[in-house]
């Protein structure tokens, strides 16, 4: 892996609580977080660069996961339905968005972006078996 310029030692925020480096530097350091298993670490500062790249699509993505393996579903669905909204191909948005609802409690809201990414790509399993599990506990709860 390429070692970026600034290392952990300075990936501290300043006083004002904005973490050192730019934009790209956050992101770097937040996907290298959420690689390591820290993804809270990583939601954090992905939300500063996120603040700062409203429109990153890269960045979104990544904060949407780490916000979803830190357990933070609600955040992530958000996160997520920004990414599906800016760009309605994204058929991992759509998959990412239909867990962190059906995490969050919300199981009959996760069934459609599900569906539509299953629609989008039949061929991942993991989609198909996502969807599969939210349709049996749908059906389980109205038996």
């Amino acid at each position: 892996m390429i070692q970026g310029r600034n290392d952990a030692s300075d990936s501290s925020p300043d006083p004002g609580g904005t973490p050192s480096g730019d934009v790209y530097d956050w992101f770097r350091r937040g996907t290298k977080l959420l690689e390591e298993g820290s993804p809270a670490a990583a939601a954090a500062i992905l939300e500063r660069a996120a603040q700062a790249e409203p429109e990153s699509r890269s960045i979104r993505e990544a904060l949407a996961r780490a916000q979803f393996n830190s357990r933070q579903y609600n955040e992530a669905a958000g996160s997520f339905r920004w990414i599906v909204d800016a760009n309605p191909v994204e058929d991992y948005a759509y998959f990412g968005l239909g867990l962190a609802l059906w995490r969050s409690g919300d199981i009959e809201a996760a069934q459609e972006p599900l569906a539509v990414a299953v629609a989008m790509r039949p061929d991942q399993r993991h989609y198909v078996s996502a969807l599969k599990q939210v349709q049996a506990t749908l059906r389980a709860r109205r038996a």
